[in-house]
């Protein structure tokens, strides 16, 4: 019997599987994938009405993937996966029924994208020149959801959704926390640029940037970031602020990602509908309220929060409107609106102030991006 040629075992051990051996695996894995989003897909239009879809595919489910992904072993990134099963709830969602959502346009904006990473692809997304646009839509039932920026990390708060909160009865029944990443895009060379084109929000995030690598570029303000990509699109020496979906959208090159000033630059978007949401366990709730124009009336109010062991996430103070020297509050706090001890301070709150409006409960969502 002949030697046998030593390693000769591990390497074919070792050896790669051919192309066609791949392709064959890979419709093999495609076909068990199929019939798992199926049979996903099958659970839930069996099962829900249109009325129970939303709490089937609520922020409890998507507070799920947050902690699954962060165990997930493997290639893929946390972002994409999440993708992934965004798309799988969006089209499931499709099944039962149409979902329309409405967001501060144009498309490829940044609200834009927020719609997509809360309702995904399959959900009808709908672009409306406004803010105050957004919530009419909602409060006259025209669409389901809408997608409104409530907060940066950079700038501070967005007034404009703050103030329609105080006119109209809608509720917040989400947040996608959305981290911005700015990118500066052209059709020419960075020398070469001589207007800087974007939101007054994106040119003020990324100022510093700006000031050291364009000091003699002029800026200009346009009314979005798509606005910005589609300026830069058409006119020589232009450059836009806006994002990578954009430029692809608009032909434009990534002539520097990533400028925000900022690292951590975030924006948080409030889902807004005419209902709350269930609990999940890890939540927040968004209160309004108005207070006596009299000394301690505020420290009053945050005693309330104290003595029932409330964490503040989050106040702001605002001008009301037709007054000179009274504010609205903004408060959110964690917990749920059915939790004793939110219930308590809200019974308390009622007692300290001349109006309180109960914005709604919604599950607290990690930075996406």
């Amino acid at each position: 019997m002949p030697p046998r040629k030593k390693g000769s075992t591990a390497a074919s051990r070792r050896k790669k599987p051919t192309v066609p051996e791949i392709v064959r695996r890979l419709i093999e894995i495609d076909r068990r994938i199929l019939k798992l989003c199926n049979e996903r897909a099958q659970l839930v239009k069996s099962n829900a009405s249109p009325d129970q879809l939303a709490r089937l595919l609520d922020g409890r489910r998507q507070k799920a993937w947050q902690d699954l992904l962060k165990e997930q072993e493997g290639p893929i990134d946390e972002a994409a996966a999440q993708a992934i099963f965004r798309e799988l709830d969006s089209v499931t969602r499709s099944l039962v029924r149409d979902t329309r959502a409405t967001f501060l346009g144009p498309e490829f904006s940044y609200s834009h994208l927020a719609a997509i990473e809360r309702f995904g692809t399959s959900s009808e997304l709908i672009p409306v020149t406004s803010i105050s646009a957004v919530f009419q839509a909602v409060n006259r039932g025209e669409v389901e959801f809408g997608i409104v920026p409530i907060e940066n990390s950079t700038d501070g708060r967005i007034a404009d959704s703050l103030d329609m909160f105080s006119k109209l009865p809608v509720r917040i029944c989400g947040e996608v926390p959305m981290r911005i990443h700015h990118n500066l895009l052209a059709k020419c060379e960075v020398s070469k640029i001589k207007e800087v084109h974007s939101k007054p929000q994106a040119l003020s995030q990324c100022r510093d940037w700006l000031s050291r690598n364009l000091p003699k570029a002029r800026t200009v303000a346009t009314s979005s970031t798509t606005a910005a990509a589609e300026s830069a699109s058409k006119r020589t020496g232009v450059a836009a602020i806006a994002s990578q979906q954009a430029g692809v959208n608009y032909d434009l090159n990534v002539v520097a990602p990533n400028i925000e000033d900022n690292p951590n630059n975030i924006t948080r978007f409030a889902v807004i509908s005419t209902e709350t949401a269930p609990r999940t366990g890890k939540d927040k709730t968004s209160l309004m309220f108005e207070l006596d124009h009299q000394p301690g009336a505020l420290a009053d109010a945050m005693a309330i929060f104290k003595r029932n062991r409330l964490n503040l996430t989050w106040i702001e103070s605002f001008p009301k409107q037709g007054s000179r020297n009274e504010y609205l509050f903004f408060v959110e706090l964690e917990g749920h609106l059915i939790d004793l001890m939110v219930k308590r301070a809200i019974r308390s709150l009622e007692k300290k102030t001349v109006r309180i409006d109960i914005l709604g409960s919604y599950a607290k969502m990690d930075p996406i991006g």
